[in-house]
């Protein structure tokens, strides 16, 4: 059997290992980002080992390609002579042909030249002129002309052909990618329902009726939608090697390769200029909201989910920037009660989140978490810290309830201490099941999603409306 040369990105793993390094160059330092041009201008091969020297990759977490991987240890069982060859740095390919075990000899790119497209085939040739190459891009063509057989890896019908023409086909191995399902998981969509938030201004007015107004408050609802897509993509792309650690992040389209990471480099920006398209139509206040929350995420992404506590502050802080969003949608001026009450709850929900990654962590025997500033024996605080929280935010509503504004703008405000309970009942609930480990996901999209916190929700907004009525005049 002639020898069996493999591609590497896109073939025998469902990623690129370029655009995996340099993002995670720019997450270590940002300033890469204007070192990477005079890089390129000593070549692709230069650029390559510049990175490479200064980031490695986790060959064992790698999105492999399975199916290939089977088709190769049967070659290998057979005697056959296996060859990694990549454009990327010999660094890399040998990380991974080292983790593998199967390749007989690696070849990458040396820093002078990068080993692509001729350039490979040259190099091929040097070593065995008659061949067989497994490749998935155009790029690979003029291998596959030279070759005495071809291995294709996801390629369109139309190339298919093309190879078939060229050379005979050895074995065709296709995996999923890039289907509308992982498409529609990366925006997680679902997460949506956290910027229900942008609302809350809009009941607590009393506008419900007020169509100019609901219309804003869709819009807005819209905008956060699409930004906080665009963050989700670019967070995704920028946690690869810690997604793939963790027990149910690791199946996220990037991090398993379902999606190749250039759309997500070109998906991300798209809903960001998108976002802010849609909030021209808004109040400026709005816009400049808007611009802060993207600031703030950008900030979370690349520095501060790495440092304790301060991740924390910050989510619960996005959290009540949306409640801030959505009154400057419809030009009101939130009270400094549901700006308190929301940055005591949000931080509870948010060390909630925290405490489920740790019981977890915890249970699988190990100590820290991969990229973040915690260790298992935090657990016991992150509760205190959370329900201390929980309960504080209890208190600012029954401090809201005696307020003298408050009783100005209900009729019957008494009514709101029932409220209390209910709350009471609902954060206590939640950090119960986040002790016995019911909690798996995020905990505002729990609650959103939960029948319970759903049926406590629509009980408090039911007292919010009886609070309106003037119950003494009634009964009396």
């Amino acid at each position: 059997m002639p020898p069996l040369y493999v591609d590497l990105d896109g073939t025998l793993i469902r990623s690129d290992l370029l655009i995996e390094s340099v993002l995670e160059l720019l997450k270590r330092n940002l300033l890469y980002l204007f070192l990477l041009p005079l890089w390129l201008l000593a070549g692709k091969a230069s650029l390559k080992q510049q990175i490479a020297r200064r980031v490695g990759v986790r060959a064992d977490l790698l999105p492999y390609n399975d199916s290939l991987l089977d088709y190769l240890r049967d070659q290998k069982a057979l005697g056959r002579k296996l060859v990694l060859i990549s454009a990327s740095d010999q660094t890399l390919v040998n990380a991974v042909a080292e983790h593998l075990g199967l390749f007989d000899q690696a070849i990458g790119s040396d820093g002078n030249i990068n080993c692509s497209g001729i350039r490979k085939l040259t190099r091929i040739q040097q070593d065995d002129p008659v061949f067989v190459y497994a490749g998935d891009n155009r790029v690979d063509l003029p291998i596959w002309e030279k070759a005495s057989a071809a291995i294709t890896v996801n390629l369109p019908a139309a190339l298919q052909q093309r190879v078939i023409a060229k050379t005979a086909l050895e074995h065709q191995c296709d995996y999923p990618q890039g289907a509308v399902k992982a498409y529609v998981r990366a925006l997680r969509l679902h997460q949506w329902l956290k910027n229900t938030l942008v609302f809350l201004p809009l009941a607590l007015a009393h506008q419900l009726d007020n169509p100019a107004l609901i219309l804003n408050a869709l819009l807005a609802f819209l905008c956060f939608g699409l930004c906080a897509s665009s963050v989700y993509v670019l967070n995704d792309l920028l946690d690869l090697p810690s997604d793939r650690q963790h027990y149910s992040k690791c199946r996220r389209p990037f991090a398993a390769g379902d999606i190749p990471l250039i759309s997500g480099l070109i998906l991300s920006p798209v809903l960001l200029l998108s976002a802010f398209s849609v909030a021209s139509l808004l109040p400026r206040a709005f816009v400049v909201i808007l611009a802060l929350y993207y600031l703030c995420t950008g900030l979370y992404s690349f520095v501060l989910k790495k440092i304790m506590l301060v991740d924390v502050i910050l989510l619960a802080a996005l959290y009540t920037l949306r409640i801030i969003s959505g009154a400057a949608a419809i030009a009101v001026v939130p009270s400094f009660w549901l700006l308190a009450f929301s940055m005591f709850l949000f931080f509870s929900l948010a060390v909630v989140k925290r405490y489920t990654e740790l019981d977890y962590l915890r249970n699988a025997g190990m100590s820290q978490t991969e990229g973040r500033g915690y260790f298992a024996q935090d657990l016991g605080m992150m509760a205190m810290f959370g329900c201390s929280s929980a309960f504080l935010s209890v208190m600012v509503f029954a401090l809201y309830i005696n307020n003298e504004e408050t009783r100005n703008q209900y009729l019957t405000p008494e009514i709101l201490w029932l409220i209390c309970p209910l709350l009471l009942y609902m954060v206590t609930r939640i950090w119960l099941l986040a002790a016995r480990g019911q909690i798996a996901e995020d905990p505002i999209v729990f609650a959103l999603k939960d029948r319970v916190s759903q049926a406590v929700t629509l009980a408090c907004g039911l007292l919010l409306w009886l609070a309106n009525i003037p119950w003494r005049e009634v009964l009396l």
